[in-house]
């Protein structure tokens, strides 16, 4: 009796085990305290910060840099609000991260990339790390000082082993996503010439389209941020030489300039831009559109089919991205947002799938040289793998 219970509650320790391998590696906290003197700072001047869990084995010399999402400021006031949390101040970050998806260190969950270094980038600096201002105001102590964090980052890692590098990716979700964008060729530029070195967006392709109410307001926010954080002299030149610097914060505008490989991982339907570039609050001064964007099943049909005009303005503004034989892209037509580093859409066995094909699989392919991966899925709601984004009500 005693050995049949023992062996009852040795199942459930195994089993509590996986799970929680499977939902995650807790790792700790760095601050690049050296940076400070270099002014590569977050919004309130503390240094900046990442999580880093090392690689093993044969993945001892391979490195994935990923760079945190959270939005924008655009401008003092916005910034202000963000200063004293943990997207404008390390002393605010919380000093553990689990680690799933792509970011796993299991075999199972991750077959391509468990025994890599991998890296989180914790973002406090509210330009997708592109801002460079010396001067500080006084009265708010605000350090616009993105692009110097990016730099002493990269400079750290590189000093901590990536200077070894065999294999090197940059990645990103939401403003990391973006961020991973625009400074993909400067990453591929930092590393040794002999480092494959590739680039992966994850929900990172925002696109310049107008909102309900008809106004252009995602446009003017960019300009804005690109303004407040003096991005500019930051952002690719190939963009910046034809256009105004707010619209080379747009993906569309950019993306056919990117000479190192890039993979695309996007919602067509992607949560965060139906509920902030198409339905913002101010654009929705009724609320009509707030239980839309909490679920899409709560959508009436009129919301529906203004979600099916984004999603083609979305593959129109992805058509920038062109055919080159290096690029790749997953786009899934689900309501979700950041895909690659929750296990759940990364890899499991009811993950979200392209022609058979998670996320994890397309991504590894694409990165080994295995085999491309392109693939643009139908119209919601025709894909019963998707995980559709289901948010709270406050």
């Amino acid at each position: 009796m005693k050995a049949s219970r023992m062996g009852q509650w040795l199942s459930v320790l195994i089993c509590v085990l996986l799970l929680l391998k499977a939902e995650g590696v807790p790792v700790g906290i760095t601050f690049v305290e050296n940076a400070v003197a270099k002014g590569a700072v977050c919004l309130d001047g503390s240094p900046p910060a990442y999580h880093f869990h090392k690689g093993s084995g044969a993945g001892i010399n391979n490195w994935i840099v990923h760079f945190e999402g959270g939005g924008w400021c655009n401008n003092v006031t916005s910034c202000l609000s963000r200063r004293d949390t943990r997207l404008g101040s390390s002393k605010k970050m919380d000093t553990q991260l689990s680690f799933s998806g792509f970011f796993s260190n299991s075999k199972k969950f991750n077959p391509d990339f468990y025994d890599w270094n991998r890296i989180k980038v914790r973002y406090c600096d509210g330009s997708s790390f592109t801002g460079d201002v010396e001067a500080v105001d006084p009265a708010t102590n605000l350090h616009f000082r993105g692009a110097r964090v990016f730099a002493a980052v990269v400079d750290d890692l590189l000093a901590k082993g990536m200077k070894n590098a065999q294999n090197a990716i940059i990645s990103g979700c939401s403003a990391g996503g973006l961020a991973a964008i625009l400074n993909c060729d400067r990453f591929k530029s930092l590393l040794p010439g002999t480092t494959k070195v590739k680039c992966l967006a994850d929900a990172g392709y925002f696109i310049n389209v107008k909102d309900v109410s008809g106004a252009q307001r995602i446009e003017e926010f960019y300009s804005q941020v690109v303004q407040t954080h003096g991005s500019a002299k930051n952002l690719p030149a190939s963009c910046t030489s034809r256009l105004r610097p707010g619209l080379c914060f747009f993906p569309q505008n950019v993306v056919s300039q990117i000479s190192t490989p890039i993979f695309f991982v996007n919602a067509a339907y992607d949560s965060w831009q139906i509920k902030n570039i198409v339905a913002p609050g101010a654009a929705d001064p009724h609320g009509t559109w707030r239980e839309c964007k909490l679920d899409i099943k709560n959508c009436s049909p009129n919301q529906l089919s203004v979600m099916q005009v984004f999603r083609t303005d979305f593959l129109r503004a992805f058509g920038s991205v062109g055919n080159s034989p290096s690029k790749g892209h997953f786009i899934d037509g689900c309501y979700a947002h950041c895909q690659t580093g929750t296990q759940e859409t990364w890899l499991r066995n009811d993950s979200p799938v392209l022609g058979g094909t998670t996320i994890a699989k397309a991504v590894g392919d694409w990165y080994y040289d295995r085999k491309p991966f392109k693939q643009i899925d139908c119209a919601y709601p025709c894909n019963p793998t998707c995980h559709n984004r289901i948010f709270d009500q406050n």
